[in-house]
C-alpha cells in the first residue's frame, strides 16, 4: 500500500512539474508551420451512428474536403462477425479509393481501436477460453496486415488505440494483458511487414507517454481542449483548459530525447464532447465544446505545440453538420487548412 501511494505521489509530482514547466514555455508560430501535416480520423461506425452513408462520407472527405492523410479505425466485429469468416468489402473500398487519390493511411488494428465502445471484439470471442483470446486477436491482426501490406496507400500501422487508458466498455481481461498484447501485435506486424513503422497511442493529457515510447516506433497522442467529465458537471470547470502548449511540447521533447521516437497528434479535438451522446444533445449544447471559433483556437494551439502532424477527431460530425444541419463552417475551415 505504501509503495502504491508513493507511486501516485511521484506521478502527481511529475505531471505538476510538467504543467509548471509548460506554463512558461510558449512555442511561437514559425514559418515551419506551413509544413504541418493535417489529417483526419475516420470511423465507419461513427458515420453510421450519425445517420450518414459511410461511403459517401469517406468519398467526400477525400474529394471535397481534400484530406490527404486519414487514420481509419477498423472494427474487428465488423470484419470477422463469424470466426474465420472475413468481410473486407468496405475496408477494401476505402483503401482502393485512397490509392486512387494518393491518400496516405494509418490503419488502426486490434481489439480496442477507438470510438465507442472502444473495444470492438466480435461476440464469438467470449466463447473462446480466456487463455486463447489473445491468440485470436493476433491471428486477426496478422490476417489484416497481410491483406494490406502491399498497398501503397498504407503509411503506418497503429496497434490498438490508447490501450493503457481504462476508458470505454472493455473487458477486465483486456487491461490485465494489454502490455503483452500490444507488444505481440507489434512483433506480428513487423514480422509480416518490416517496411512500415507502428504507432502506439496514449492519452495526451493523462499519461507521460513513456509506455508507448518504450514499445512503438512512433508515439501518437491525443489533444483535447474542451471535454465533459464529473469535474465539469460538479464545478463547471474543464481541467484540460489549464494545459498549455508547453505541457505537450515539454513531454514531446522528453520522449524524443530520451527514447528517440517521434511524437504525432493522432486525435486533435474537433467535435463536441458532451454529457449525452451527440444525437441526444442539442446543437446549442454541442456548440459549447466545439464551434468554428474553438476549432480555430485548437488549430493555433496545435501549431504552438509544434508536432509535425495532427489528425482531427470529428470529421464525421463536420459532415453531419454540413449535410444534415446546413452548417458547413468547420468543414469549410478545415478544407482551407487542407489546401
Amino acid at each position: 500500500m505504501k509503495i502504491k501511494k508513493l507511486h501516485f505521489t511521484l506521478t502527481g509530482l511529475f505531471f505538476c512539474s510538467l504543467l509548471l514547466a509548460g506554463s512558461f514555455w510558449h512555442t511561437p508560430i514559425s514559418k515551419a508551420d506551413k509544413e504541418t501535416i493535417w489529417g483526419v480520423d475516420f470511423s465507419e461506425s461513427q458515420a453510421i451512428y450519425l445517420g450518414l452513408d459511410p461511403h459517401e462520407t469517406y468519398s467526400a472527405i477525400i474529394n471535397d474536403l481534400g484530406a490527404k492523410h486519414i487514420k481509419i479505425h477498423i472494427n474487428w466485429d465488423s470484419i470477422e462477425k463469424e470466426k474465420g469468416l472475413y468481410d473486407f468489402t468496405s475496408l477494401d473500398r476505402q483503401v482502393t479509393e485512397a490509392e486512387a487519390h494518393d491518400v496516405k493511411l494509418i490503419l488502426v488494428v486490434g481489439m480496442k481501436t477507438g470510438r465507442w465502445p472502444e473495444c470492438h471484439a466480435p461476440a464469438w470471442l467470449e466463447q473462446i477460453p480466456p487463455d486463447k483470446r489473445q491468440e485470436e486477436i493476433i491471428h486477426y491482426v496478422d490476417t489484416l496486415v497481410d491483406r494490406y501490406k502491399d498497398s501503397g496507400a498504407v503509411e503506418f500501422w497503429q496497434a490498438e488505440n490508447e490501450p493503457f487508458l481504462k476508458f470505454g466498455n472493455c473487458p477486465t481481461w483486456y487491461y490485465k494483458q494489454n502490455t503483452n498484447l500490444v507488444q505481440t501485435e507489434i512483433d506480428t506486424i513487423h514480422k509480416r511487414d518490416n517496411t512500415r513503422k507502428v504507432i502506439v497511442s496514449e492519452s495526451g493529457e493523462l499519461s507521460d507517454w513513456t509506455k508507448a515510447a518504450s514499445m512503438g516506433d512512433i508515439v501518437g497522442v491525443t489533444m483535447y481542449r474542451s471535454t465533459w467529465n464529473k469535474t465539469t458537471e460538479t464545478f463547471g470547470i474543464n481541467p484540460y483548459t489549464f494545459l498549455t502548449p508547453g505541457y505537450y511540447a515539454t513531454k514531446s521533447a522528453f520522449i524524443e530525447r530520451r527514447y528517440g521516437k517521434p511524437v504525432i497528434g493522432i486525435e486533435l479535438q474537433a467535435e463536441p464532447w458532451t454529457a449525452k451522446s451527440l444525437t441526444e444533445s442539442t446543437l446549442e449544447v454541442q456548440a459549447q465544446s466545439m464551434n468554428p471559433e474553438l476549432f480555430k483556437e485548437n488549430v493555433i494551439f496545435a501549431k504552438q505545440v509544434g508536432l509535425k502532424s495532427y489528425y482531427f477527431w470529428g470529421v464525421e460530425w463536420w459532415y453531419w453538420m454540413k449535410t444534415k444541419h446546413n452548417n458547413p463552417e468547420i468543414w469549410n475551415e478545415a478544407k482551407n487548412l487542407m489546401k
